[in-house]
């Protein structure tokens, strides 16, 4: 159903149409937008799989403001 959906005619289409719609000021600023949001959402995936300990963190917190 979708192969051949993004061939290099297709994107460059895609690409023009962005353009006319955001115009060429704001497209580093959503492409910007767009890698703070996928570093942002990897760095997520990532450390949801490491285990955190949440009780020393919030003790040594307490240890912080006790000083």
């Amino acid at each position: 159903m979708f192969e051949g959906l993004f061939r290099p005619m297709h994107l460059l289409l895609i690409l023009f149409i962005v353009l006319l719609i955001f115009g060429p000021g704001k497209l580093p600023e959503i492409g910007e937008g767009l890698g703070k949001s996928i570093k942002a959402f990897k760095k997520a995936f990532t450390e949801k799989d490491e285990p955190k300990d949440e009780h020393k963190s919030i003790d040594q917190k307490d240890e912080k403001k006790g000083n």
